[in-house]
């Protein structure tokens, strides 16, 4: 169970890193108000998921979600840049994440 509180913890943090950019610095209501809930939702499950996985794993896989979804989010909804390298280095983290979990079974 402690995996699915970490990736939920992961999808909020995308989540909220998306509030981020529509609250225009916090000065539109609806989605500052997204990205508080988000940001809380985020903390909650990732510190479920704490109880009982190693907490270095745990908060580099959290921001690994975290990453990986911002940049793929970031590509397809702001047009940001995409190339080689940059999907290079992303694979480098799904990676590390894949690593991690698979050194964290019991």
């Amino acid at each position: 169970m402690e995996w699915i509180y970490l990736v939920v913890a992961g999808f909020f943090e995308v989540g909220w890193v998306m509030g981020l950019k529509y609250s225009h610095g916090f000065t539109k209501t609806l989605p500052s108000i997204l990205t508080v809930i988000g940001m809380i939702a985020s903390i909650y499950f990732l510190s479920l998921s704490l109880k009982s996985l190693p907490l270095g794993n745990a908060y580099a896989i959290w921001t690994g979600i975290g990453t990986i979804g911002s940049v793929v989010l970031g590509i397809i909804l702001f047009k940001e840049p995409i190339n080689f390298m940059r999907i290079i280095c992303i694979l480098f983290i799904a990676f590390g994440i894949v690593g991690l979990k698979l050194i964290s079974i019991d």
